[in-house]
């Protein structure tokens, strides 16, 4: 007899860049207690693990892990079945102190899935007075160098996993609201582009993009010059699957609710549904 699956019949993953875990606490339990996620993606969490509001998230439901780090950066995988932490930081470099990196099975049983939250480097600024590439766009560059050599690495366990967060990167012309203004930003130079574009031909597929081929819709709206209510937006939070996950693929979208309430953070949630 086949074992029942620990998901039901629909996993349902969702990334969210929150900008301040503890600033946002009140948006971030709203969501997850109305949306109800079966695993959750943070990124931008700005705190170390004694500040992570762990209780009131647990509250909800939720087994958690987070690689943090005073002030900046920080992700977290928020799961209703039990996770098991593979990896809280990125392979490739012992020196880079930077919490940009969580990955765990979560699920038991038949079909556990992989998944990664993830907060790459912005890049900016890309240039030096000079003209020369600054270290930050370097460092950008260099950290999805590793990022490849690791998606490569899964790619060979043939497991289902699900690369998501915050990539820091417009795909496309498409995917940033005035795409002059920005071309010569580090979420959307030819460099940064061609690295996720080298992502994707390893055989991962971006969800969202898989199912809304239209343009112009967003994940992120900056707080300045009135952004959200012109829908100046950018799209840079990405859910990257393998073949197995995508074959499993029912649904993407954003959802742009929590942009829209008092306190938000400047990024709104995107998810999947993954098919048993």
């Amino acid at each position: 007899m086949r074992a029942l699956s620990v998901w039901g019949k629909i996993l349902k993953i969702a990334t969210w860049n929150v900008n301040s875990v503890k600033a946002r606490l009140p948006r971030v339990t709203e969501w997850l207690a109305e949306f109800k996620p079966d695993v959750a993606l943070l990124q931008e969490l700005k705190c170390q693990e004694d500040g992570f509001p762990r209780l009131e998230i647990e509250d909800l439901g939720y087994n958690v892990a987070m690689a943090g780090q005073k002030t900046y950066n920080g992700v977290a995988i928020l799961s209703k079945a039990p996770l098991e932490v593979e990896l809280t930081a990125l392979p490739g470099d012992d020196a880079d102190d930077q919490a940009r990196y969580i990955e765990a099975v979560v699920g038991a049983g038949e079909r556990p899935v992989r998944v990664a939250s993830i907060y790459l480097p912005n890049g900016n600024p890309t240039r030096n007075d000079d003209g020369s590439d600054h270290e930050k766009f370097a460092y950008k560059l260099r950290w999805m160098d590793r990022l490849i050599a690791h998606a490569k690495g899964l790619l060979k366990t043939e497991d289902a996993f699900v690369l998501a967060g915050d990539y820091n990167v417009c795909p496309t012309d498409l995917d940033v609201y005035d795409p002059v203004k920005f071309a010569d930003d580090a979420l959307c130079r030819p460099e940064s582009r061609a690295r996720f574009r080298t992502l994707l031909n390893l055989g991962l597929t971006e969800a969202f993009r898989a199912l809304n081929p239209g343009g112009h819709q967003y994940s992120y709206w900056d707080y300045q010059a009135g952004a959200w209510a012109k829908d100046n937006g950018l799209r840079i939070d990405h859910l990257l699957l393998s073949p197995q996950a995508a074959d499993r693929l029912a649904g993407c979208a954003i959802d742009k609710t929590p942009r829209g309430k008092e306190k938000a953070s400047d990024h709104t949630p995107v998810w999947i549904e993954l098919a048993d």
